[in-house]
């Protein structure tokens, strides 16, 4: 009798219950049993509520800022591990921490390494994570990374559009690969934004390299904080005579203002993923979300399969 691979557990983190819902959905499955504790000061304390011995076990959590919910994908690492679960995958649709991935400046932490040394620390001997803010956080690691890409998903949505004349943008020098694998994909043109900042989350000035006159345009990027950069571009492409401009952009973080921002700007739209929850609706942004692209590739991963169509632009 051959022998049969049993099914994978999966369990969420908090505050991505919804998407890990969704992503459990997907793959045929629920989601497992997990009881958090807590203490009137603010500690708490997971419990997985059913057997993971011997058993292969996702754990789907995005590492967003408040410090919780690394912290909880942490305490649940380091149950399952003592629990005695065989393989612990860590599912972080966003990695948070990620832009601090390098010494900029004197007597300033590598976060994004430090929190890969504390998830394998934890427990975790795979990690599944999507569209890293800086591809050389996967070296941080000692355990397999299989890294995302949204375009799987953000193509398809683009190529629906029909757009003539489409261009893409990048809001930034450091996101021009993203721009030039997705202008290849779509057979397009590419420009480019120049921006210096004052400080984190302030630019002082920006320019446009390239022409987008009579262009429709679409600002490729990882990610959207208070949508400063995103707003500004926009604006700025529009004054020098785009028809129309739009962002796609995998995690939305949206803090701050950002939501005043976008409803002010010329942006036409806000495509994001639901790698983090998605607060407050708003008629500009749209919402695609990631589930199916992570339950098919905990399936493979599951079943030993290959997945490197998942990598690829």
């Amino acid at each position: 009798m051959p022998y049969q691979v049993p099914e994978p557990k999966i369990f969420a983190c908090t505050d991505s219950r919804e998407l890990a819902e969704k992503i459990a959905d997907f793959y045929g499955t629920e989601l497992g049993n997990v009881h958090i504790s807590r203490y009137s000061d603010g500690e708490f304390q997971p419990s997985f509520e059913e057997s993971v011995r011997g058993a292969r076990i996702f754990i789907i959590g995005s590492t967003h800022p408040s410090s919780e919910n690394l912290m909880e994908m942490l305490l649940m690492l380091d149950a399952a591990k003592r629990a005695s679960a065989r393989h612990i995958t860590a599912v972080i649709p966003y990695f948070g921490w990620a832009r601090q991935d390098r010494k900029d400046k004197p007597r300033v932490p590598i976060a994004a390494k430090l929190i890969a040394k504390m998830l394998e620390a934890a427990g975790a001997t795979r990690i599944i994570t999507m569209d890293l803010h800086a591809d050389q956080i996967q070296g941080f690691f000692e355990k397999p990374v299989d890294h995302l890409f949204a375009s799987t998903m953000f193509l398809p949505y683009l190529k629906s559009l029909n757009l003539d004349n489409l261009t893409i943008a990048s809001p930034d020098m450091g996101g021009s690969k993203r721009a030039y694998a997705y202008s290849k994909a779509l057979e397009s043109d590419v420009v480019i934004c120049y921006k210096q900042r004052a400080k984190a989350n302030v630019i002082s000035h920006m320019e446009l390299i390239g022409d987008v006159q009579g262009k429709n345009v679409v600002l490729v990027d990882d990610m959207v904080d208070t949508a400063g950069t995103l707003t500004k571009a926009a604006d700025l492409m529009m004054e020098r005579g785009a028809l129309s401009v739009r962002a796609i952009t995998t995690h939305g973080l949206l803090s701050g203002n950002a939501y005043e921002k976008i409803e002010k700007s010329q942006l036409s739209e806000l495509i994001v993923t639901d790698s983090i929850p998605i607060k407050t609706e708003n008629d500009k942004v749209k919402v695609l979300s990631c589930a199916e692209l992570f339950a098919d590739v905990m399936h493979r991963v599951h079943h030993n399969t290959s997945i490197a169509s998942k990598f690829l632009m």
